[in-house]
């Protein structure tokens, strides 16, 4: 059988992946936050009919005879490069310029022992910064994920009645404006608990609380929220935390705008937006799609251009094999 038709073949597999890949970029142009994929091939393997030999008495060397066996996929990347940003209005809007990913999950039960964010499992990422309230005043996404957040300290000190989640059992805001009170100076300076770098481990994060009765609500570039309470104080909700990786390619894709960490992306580096090589957290806006369809058409005619030539070193080697059989009639 001729070599060339299974080269064919190779070739019509890789281009029909290709095409699978182009068709989920397009019919992903206006979903926020996505990030296009592509797909880059290799020769598979080449039979060797003759190998090479060096210069020797007088004569030059003599280069290998290699023919090559078809292509294969060499990788299906993710390209993370950011979207524009499409202006919205709302506050709960949120847009990440630069490098990271927002932090969803759900409340761990008594019976999760470990968890990455403590209190939390099913921890995903995302660059889908559209959240929401639900009818208890958490921030939640589309999903129904809680989105996670850092809980306010006051002096390195968490208020008093401060839980694990960001209300205590009472239901108030844990959190505090420098002024509020009689004496500010006795509040002290809000600290928060990742100032002093990005965490790999141990990390504590709650739930952001915004009560019915908030007048106002604010979304800062390092993404602290504020809002002004029903009294007309300022109040601190808490700090959107943000995620970070050694390899963000490597991470992989698990549906629903979600990113899970896999073997290859490093561990995940949490901290807060415009620090530590974070990007800033731009309220009133979401990021849209990666994807360029100007790029993405001609890639589709190149693709189907290969995928032509293919079938045509197919029904060539078809032709050729028809006329052996016809050699002897």
């Amino acid at each position: 059988m001729l070599r060339s038709m299974y080269s064919g073949i190779s070739g019509l597999k890789n281009f029909q992946t290709k095409l699978d890949v182009i068709g989920n970029n397009i019919a992903n142009v206006n979903t926020h936050g996505f990030k296009k994929g592509r797909v880059i091939f290799k020769d598979l393997m080449s039979q060797t009919q003759a190998g090479a030999s060096g210069p020797s008495l007088g004569a030059g060397g003599i280069n290998a005879k290699q023919v090559g066996l078809g292509a294969t996929i060499a990788a299906i990347d993710t390209i993370h490069g950011t979207g524009s940003r499409q202006f919205t209005g709302r506050v709960l809007d949120i847009a990440i310029q630069g490098e990271g990913f927002f932090v969803v999950g759900k409340l761990a039960g008594d019976d999760v022992d470990e968890t990455l964010v403590d209190g939390f499992t099913g921890t995903a990422y995302t660059r889908a910064g559209n959240f929401y309230r639900d009818r208890e005043g958490f921030i939640v996404n589309s999903n129904g994920d809680y989105v996670i957040g850092w809980m306010p300290e006051i002096d390195g000190e968490l208020p008093d009645g401060a839980t694990d989640g960001m209300v205590n059992p009472d239901g108030p805001i844990i959190g505090h404006s420098p002024l509020q009170g009689d004496d500010p100076e006795e509040i002290g300076e809000l600290i928060w608990n990742n100032d002093e770098g990005l965490q790999t481990e141990d990390v504590e994060g709650g739930r952001i609380y915004i009560p019915a009765d908030a007048q106002e609500m604010s979304i800062g570039e390092d993404g602290v929220v504020t809002y002004v309470s029903a009294e007309g104080i300022l109040t601190f909700a808490g700090q959107i935390m943000m995620a970070t990786f050694p390899n963000a390619e490597g991470l992989t894709k698990v549906g629903n705008n979600y990113f899970q960490v896999s073997a290859n992306s490093g561990p995940t580096m949490f901290g807060a937006g415009s620090s530590f090589g974070i990007g800033q957290t731009v309220s009133s806006a979401l990021e849209m799609s990666n994807v360029d369809l100007s790029e993405e058409f001609t890639e589709m005619i190149v693709a189907q251009r290969g995928f032509q030539a293919n079938t045509r070193i197919i029904t060539t080697s078809d032709e050729i094999l028809q006329e052996l059989v016809n050699l002897k009639r």
